[in-house]
């Protein structure tokens, strides 16, 4: 299918993006029952300052940030024949068009909330109807999607930073209960015991810290073919030239950034100061016209390495292999697949899910994804891009049918100035919160690469 006709529909992004798209206007502060009342729209955050009126508890005047609870369809697909992925993958990247932009139109006032999430249930009926005939063309017709159009409102409180509360407010969180200090946190780190049979080595690939700036707020694994897929900026390392429109035949003739010759692909969201400065995607989709605003911070630091099983040997991965490690809707649809982990130098044996750290004086901050190692042996990629790998149990082993992979664990650290606040780029309705954190990962190895970093894993030695 052509890059025109795979980015034509109504309501899809382009590579120039959505021209509908503006920056947030500041809410107007209403009683907080007023702004529940309007706060039923696609994403949108709306604050008020409860107990507004004179003389009231300072502890119930807390602002609270309002936002949608749409159900995650993508996450119900179990088997999409290969003939509608396309034509699915672009429906699910409609579903979050639809709450980025009812985010845009009631954050700007265009539209009141109980109006607003009546026209989303029928835009979200109409998408999902469109996903189930075309899977229902050459397979059963899925049941329940219809079920999922429907999204309900989500309270969660935003704190008021150094910038001030209007400048909070106005970023849709993340709230001062999003952050720790990290020696207030006990060690929590307990690895499996290796077992006889265990693969003891270590495969480094060394890819930079994406000096080049290779951004993007696209995501080829969750919506190929469209433009801004992500909402969201993802830092770039390895190869040169993965975007929304990338095939395997193009991954693979790319040049990359790593020494080895990895033309893998691995991306993540960017983190940014919330300094209240204009980064250079300011006015720019899946920047500051998807709420994601602040000084793009630039990595230290970046890691890449890959490990082997705690009970066994392990498998090569075939090449394009897509993995996605974390959820980056963990605010609404919960912490099940939430996995990315957050610490400070000097602090690492402190990991954590849902907060981000706050690191004493000399320590950077560190974000470590661990990617499921553990395969089906026979496919690349899932309808849902989870079911065909998972983690392996507390002992290190596979579930039944599940082959031991390398496991690949991503290390990036920032130089964050003392006092500053950050925040992880996220789809607007998931408010900037830590839990929604996410490493993607294509595996472009070429073979005799991925072969070398086996019998390294499994010989026990540290190699790259």
């Amino acid at each position: 299918m052509s890059r025109t006709s795979r980015t034509s529909r109504a309501g899809r992004t382009s590579r120039t993006g959505r021209a509908g798209h503006k920056r947030r206007l500041r809410p107007s502060y209403k009683a907080l029952a007023l702004a529940v009342a309007l706060a039923l729209g696609g994403g949108a955050v709306v604050v008020a300052a409860q107990g507004a009126s004179a003389g009231q508890d300072s502890a119930r005047s807390a602002p609270v940030t309002a936002t949608i609870d749409c159900p995650d369809v993508g996450e119900q697909l179990r088997e999409v024949p290969e003939g509608a992925r396309p034509e699915v993958d672009q429906e699910l990247a409609g579903l979050d068009t639809q709450i980025a932009d009812a985010y845009q139109r009631l954050a700007t006032g265009k539209a009141r909330g109980d109006a607003l999430l009546g026209e989303l249930k029928d835009q979200r009926g109409e998408t999902i109807g469109r996903m189930s005939d075309a899977i229902g063309k050459s397979a059963a017709r899925p049941d329940g999607l219809d079920e999922l159009s429907a999204c309900a409102m989500r309270e969660a409180p935003v704190a008021e930073d150094a910038e001030g509360p209007t400048a909070a407010r106005a970023k849709g969180g993340p709230a001062r209960g999003d952050f720790v200090a990290i020696g207030s946190v006990k060690p929590n780190i307990r690895a499996p015991k290796p077992k006889a049979g265990a693969s003891k080595g270590s495969f480094s690939v060394q890819c930079g810290r994406n000096e080049n700036r290779h951004l993007n707020p696209d995501n080829v694994i969750v919506a190929p073919g469209v433009s801004n897929g992500a909402h969201h900026m993802h830092d770039y390392v390895g190869n040169k030239t993965a975007d929304a429109f990338s095939t395997n035949n193009s991954l693979a003739a790319s040049g990359t950034t790593c020494t080895n010759g990895d033309l893998s692909t691995y991306y993540w969201p960017v983190l940014r100061l919330r300094d209240g400065k204009a980064e250079r995607d300011a006015g720019a989709p899946g920047g500051g016209q998807d709420a994601n605003v602040g000084t793009i911070l630039r990595p230290k630091q970046v890691t890449i390495q890959f490990k082997g099983s705690a009970v066994s040997r392990v498998t090569a991965m075939p090449r394009f292999l897509r993995i996605i490690t974390g959820d980056a809707k963990a605010f609404t649809n919960g912490p099940a697949n939430a996995n990315a982990s957050w610490s400070c130098t000097g602090f690492e044996n402190r990991q954590l899910k849902d907060k981000y750290p706050i690191c004493p004086k000399g320590s950077d901050v560190v974000r470590t994804f661990s990617f499921q190692s553990c395969w089906d042996g026979r496919n690349t990629d899932s309808a849902n891009h989870r079911t065909h790998v998972a983690f392996a149990a507390g002992d290190g082993s596979c579930g039944s049918g599940f082959k031991a992979l390398p496991q690949l664990v991503q290390r990036i650290v920032y130089a964050v100035p003392p006092g500053a606040r950050i925040a992880v780029d996220s789809f607007p309705e998931q408010l900037h919160k830590p839990a929604t954190d996410h490493g993607d990962f294509i595996n472009v190895m070429p073979d005799a690469l991925m072969a070398e970093a086996v019998r390294c894993i499994n010989g026990g030695r540290t190699c790259g």
